[in-house]
């Protein structure tokens, strides 16, 4: 056996002695692939916060249009809830239990302007991060969605993305949103 490769000793193991054995010899050999990956820790707790939007063309909207976009924000809070939750990106919570003071927050600002009142939520929701959404539309063909994710136990912000959008319709909004969460899980920010 001397002078043969590594893998050629453990292959011709494997052969004389049969797999079980193979499997005793990578565990005294410290060889763990078998085991497959090291556990990863769990997802962190995630409070979504449903979009806002800053809509520069409010003042040349119809009725119709503007119920429009906010079935659209509603269809993009759930889209980005759904695909982080099922692609194990972040354990989303329910912000239910902090509905009142999101409320209250919402009536005094936006969310992404309260100076801090996004970390109390977050604490009340006892999430590790906060993330922070909005559109904004400047005009039917030019849209940027956003979102802006916080540690709470610092409240410093994690990272940012930003999707430019092309047409104001539901396909471009998701598509935007799919966009984003690909881009957060091919570059591990969850992980930040």
């Amino acid at each position: 056996m001397r002078g043969l490769p590594y893998a050629s000793i453990v292959l011709w193991f494997c052969a004389a002695c049969g797999m079980h054995s193979y499997l005793w010899f990578c565990a005294a050999c410290g060889m763990h692939s078998y085991a497959g990956e090291p556990a990863s820790p769990p997802p962190k707790r995630a409070a979504i916060m449903d979009f806002e939007l800053i809509n520069e063309m409010r003042d040349y909207e119809t009725a119709e249009s503007r119920a429009a976009q906010q079935q659209r924000l509603l269809l993009i809070d759930d889209a980005l809830r759904n695909e982080l939750r099922q692609r194990g990106l972040y354990q989303v919570v329910d912000s239910a239990p902090a509905a009142e003071l999101i409320a209250q927050e919402k009536s005094l600002h936006d969310l992404r302007e309260c100076n801090g009142c996004e970390i109390d939520i977050g604490r009340a929701l006892q999430a590790d991060v906060i993330i922070l959404g909005w559109v904004q539309k400047v005009s039917n063909l030019i849209l940027n969605v956003n979102i802006e994710v916080k540690d709470v136990a610092s409240g410093n912000t994690l990272y940012t993305k930003s999707v430019d959008l092309r047409s104001n319709s539901d396909k471009s909004w998701l598509r935007g949103i799919h966009y984003m969460v690909d881009s957060i899980e091919e570059k591990r920010q969850y992980q930040r």
